[in-house]
Formats: structure tokens, sequence, C-alpha cells
């Protein structure tokens, strides 16, 4: 008993019996509040050990053990060394629970919270470390800010994070509340309004090939044009009315149809673009320059746009896309550069010079060819 009150001296017997122990264990100069529950026997196998929530997190993973030694410890105050040394391998494990804020840091939230307004968070972990906001931009659209507040909080800045097409710069002192990150947070989402405007025109109204489910951080889009022809745009988010980086892919060659091969719209794209009108939408300043309409859902099915690899059966392999086409205007199947090669090669009809293979469609027979870029270096 002596030992028990001396190792633990804020851990006290509740009865004459010593069968119920109530108070604190201190590791690493922190109290953690316990309750031990023995047996009229003392036995130690059948005790029970009730924590607070504190404790119960820092022992998450570690139960087995906890369980296995009061199991074997041939008494309490062996026990309790044992548990000790259990949450000291804790506590440099997981860093976060070193520390607990003091009680002002959790009044200082909720306080913070109720200015805000509760029906913002979506989301708060139980440490209070993390949360989630809402936002709407001006257009209605629907954002989540993420914020992960510091050990030093307010001191040290939170992580705030948001699926935003540019990083998220967020200026913070000391006495920044939630409710002036979040208004930091509208203004960035106002900023960004015209380029997501930019985006969802084009995502109504046009098939969007690439990428399937677009998110709000995504400046890529790949339009389809035609069967196996597309033309992928890159809007700036600083500027998104202006000029995008394209790139039209699909087959070359001037036996097709004028609206499914690549060299007639890449030269209208170099002799209109001084047509581009920064006043009007990206969409139509694109139809303007290709002198095209581009196929919508209104209609079109999106299978009417082959995109896998007539080989492979995939879209993607490894960073590359199906980017060779068949240029006989009946199939028009797309390969991927590599698939087609390696095919081809494989066949004893075709003929190779130097790293180019002339062979023959795998679905139309019709003459293909296929050069296999040398590996950079």
């Amino acid at each position: 008993m002596e030992s028990l009150v001396k190792d633990n001296p804020i851990l006290l017997p509740l009865n004459s019996d010593r069968t119920v122990y109530d108070g604190f264990i201190t590791v690493q100069e922190r109290d953690f509040r316990l309750r031990i529950v023995l047996p009229p026997d003392h036995e130690l196998k059948r005790a029970k050990l009730h924590c607070s929530w504190q404790l119960k997190h820092l022992l998450h993973g570690y139960e087995p053990i906890v369980k296995q030694r009061l199991q074997q410890s041939a008494d309490l105050v062996t026990f309790l060394l044992e548990l000790k040394t259990v949450l000291e391998v804790g506590l440099k494990s997981r860093p976060e629970c070193s520390s607990i804020p003091p009680p002002q840091y959790y009044s200082q939230l909720i306080s913070e919270m109720e200015t805000l307004g509760w029906n913002k968070l979506l989301f708060i972990d139980t440490e209070f470390r993390t949360l989630r906001l809402k936002a709407q931009d001006s257009s209605g659209r629907q954002h989540i800010l993420t914020i992960k507040l510091k050990s030093k909080h307010p001191a040290e800045g939170p992580e705030c994070s948001a699926d935003l097409p540019l990083p998220l710069a967020i200026t913070w002192t000391p006495q920044t509340t939630l409710e002036q990150l979040h208004n930091q947070f509208l203004l960035v989402l106002e900023s960004l309004t015209e380029f997501w405007d930019v985006l969802d025109e084009i995502d109504d109204n046009t098939w969007i090939l690439e990428p399937e489910k677009p998110s709000r951080s995504d400046t890529m889009r790949r339009i389809a044009i035609g069967n196996n022809v597309s033309i992928k745009v890159e809007v700036d988010p600083r500027h998104p009315k202006m000029l995008p980086e394209c790139c039209l892919l699909g087959a070359e060659h001037v036996e097709m149809p004028a609206q499914t091969m690549v060299t007639p719209l890449r030269n209208k794209l170099n002799s209109n673009m001084h047509l581009w009108n920064p006043d009007s939408s990206v969409l139509r300043n694109l139809r303007d320059v290709l002198e095209i309409e581009f196929p919508s859902p209104a209609t079109h099915e999106k299978s009417d746009f082959s995109t896998e690899c007539g080989i492979c059966y995939s879209y993607r392999l490894e960073a590359a896309i199906p980017d060779q086409v068949c240029n006989d205007p009946r199939c028009g199947q797309p390969f991927h550069q590599a698939c087609l090669y390696e095919w081809l090669r494989a066949l004893p009809s075709s003929r190779q010079s130097f790293s180019t293979v002339f062979g023959e469609c795998p679905y139309c027979s019709k003459p293909i060819t296929v050069k296999m870029s040398a590996p950079s270096s």
C-alpha cells in the first residue's frame, strides 16, 4: 500500500476494503483520470479498468497489451507500473496526444462557432482539431473548407485546404477568428467564380471525355468533337476567358470527314486565333474559332465517342491515352501508341523502317502506320 501511494499519490482508495481506486496516474508530467474496481478477493485478473476519454484515446490499439498486463501482473502496484510504460510508448508514437489544450481553447472554439453559425459546420473531430466548414459562392456552388488547428493555436496559424485550382492563401494572426477565416475563404471563392462559370458552361453543353468526374480544382477538359477526335483545353484560373492552351487529338489524314480529322481543325485554330473575344465565353469562342458545333448531351450519346484502346481495352496506359487512330473513316478505332506499335511488330505481314511500323489495322485490316518515339533521357 505504501508503495502504491508513493508512486501514485493522487490515486486513492474509495472504500475500506480497498477494492475501488479512483483518481489520476501521472505520466510525463500529465495526469490521466481512471478508476480501478477489484473483486473482493483482490484478484487482478477479474479487475475492471474505467478510463477517461483522453486515456481511452491514448490507449487505442494497446488494449490487448493492457489486458495481458492485467492478467499477468502480481499486484496492483506492478500493473500500474506496466500501464505507465504503455502510456509512455503511446505518448511517443502520438505526439498530438502529448498536449491537451486548456479549457479556454474549447470554450473559445465553441464561442467562435456560435458567431459563425453552427449551420456552416459539416464536421468536427473528437479532439476539436479538424473542422470542415461549408461555403457557397455567388453562383450557388457548394464548397468545403477544411481547417486543421495546430497544437499552438491560436499563436500558430491553422492548415487550411479546399478543392481549388490555386493554392489557398490565408492571412492569419493570433486574433483571427473562424468567422474571419470563413470570410477570407468566401473572397477566394468569389475571385474564382468566373473560372467555374466558364467550366460549368463547357461541362453542361459538351461531352467531357476527361476527367470523367471533374473536381473544382481541375483546370483541364478534353472535349469530344467527333468520333475519336477531341480537343484538350487548359483554362487559366486567373484569366479564365483568355485563349486557353489547346491540343487537338485524333486522326491527321485528309480523306477523313472534315469534323473527324485534326489537320483542318488545327489550321482553323491557328488562322482564327485573332478572332478570340475575351468578352465572350470560352465555349462560344471555341465554336467560332474552330467553326464547328460541339456534340452535346442533348444531341449525342457518350457512347458515340469511342475512347478505349482497341488492343488493351483501357483508356489510360500509365500516362498515355489512345491517340493513334485508324484513318479509315468507316473504322476510326483509337489505340495507344505503345499497344499499336507492339501489335504491328508481332505481325509477320508488317514491315518496319527505323522506328516506324507499317501494317494493318487490327479492326478493319486497312493500312495503318505508327511511329514509336524514342524514350526521353
